[in-house]
């Protein structure tokens, strides 16, 4: 008997449906299945809610039904209690998830049987240090990237970098990202990084539209500590993996390293990273 959280792209129909027969496939088998409110709501089965703060206790598996957000919205749930997360795509080509929805089925049966494998993609964990901000335990884990912006269009941003404790330099900018290997393929590619494989354990820290000579990605040990502190006059519009989180004023700043445990992604081998950038970009197989 498994014990299984759904996650549902909010906007989907196709996820909803899929959400409701999931469920019901579960149940059908002696196996439970749990839901947010709000996405217990949208499947209308409003008996499978549970609190936020017990969504994710004593799980085996989460399932997060979408494309990459939901993903995203998953796993940063899932890794606080190290469990693995399976991706149905619902959408366009996503990086993170697995299966398509036609073969929803087989994957659940193969998990629940044993039958598959558990690819471990390096977190961030990002501590925020602003009067504005509450305290949070062990950070912010975030998969892709951490973003400190510009709020204002047509101005940059003045961000003091430090590494390990130590001055590195300032950038003036329209922001700076700190990526995963997992996010080098997200708004850091946009921004001309490098793209690494995810399995790698690295920092990248990729200036936006720099207004300086010094434009070149610094790829770093993965337990480097990185600093960003806002300078100037000016404040700055912090993202956690594509959600908004607020505006740091001058004065605050955020730090970002390596999480201590990983995000644990459910595959079940034959589609691999290299497979996925030739799809993305179109690449010829010759």
């Amino acid at each position: 008997m498994a014990n299984v959280a759904l996650f549902v792209h909010r906007d989907r129909q196709q996820a909803i449906h899929l959400a409701y027969d999931i469920a019901a496939w579960l149940e059908a088998r002696g196996h439970h299945a749990r839901l947010t409110g709000a996405d217990a709501d949208r499947i209308e089965r409003p008996e499978l809610s549970r609190p936020e703060d017990r969504l994710i206790e004593g799980l085996d598996l989460v399932v997060a039904i979408g494309g990459d957000g939901t993903m995203l919205r998953a796993v940063r749930r899932a890794a606080e209690h190290d469990v693995p997360v399976l991706g149905i795509n619902v959408g366009q080509l996503g990086y993170l998830t697995e299966v398509e929805p036609a073969r929803w089925e087989d994957a659940l049966g193969r998990f629940l049987g044993g039958d598959h494998d558990i690819d471990e993609r390096m977190l961030l964990a990002v501590a925020i240090e602003a009067p504005a901000f509450p305290a949070v335990e062990l950070g912010h884990l975030v998969l892709n990237e951490v973003v400190l912006e510009k709020v204002s269009m047509g101005h940059t941003v003045r961000l003091e970098v430090t590494l390990d404790g130590d001055f590195f330099t300032d950038y003036v900018a329209d922001g700076l990202i700190v990526a995963t290997p997992t996010g080098s393929t997200a708004y850091a590619l946009s921004a001309r990084g490098p793209i690494v494989a995810p399995q790698h354990r690295a920092l990248m820290l990729t200036p936006v539209s720099p207004h300086m000579l010094f434009d070149r990605t610094l790829v770093l040990d993965p337990q480097t500590i990185v600093r960003l502190a806002v300078q100037g006059e000016r404040p700055a519009a912090l993202s956690l993996d594509g959600r908004n989180v607020g505006t740091l004023e001058p004065g605050a700043a955020i730090t970002c390293t390596a999480a201590p445990r990983p995000a644990r992604l459910v595959t079940f081998g034959g589609r691999n990273f290299h497979s996925i950038l030739k799809a993305k970009f179109g690449l010829n197989d010759r």
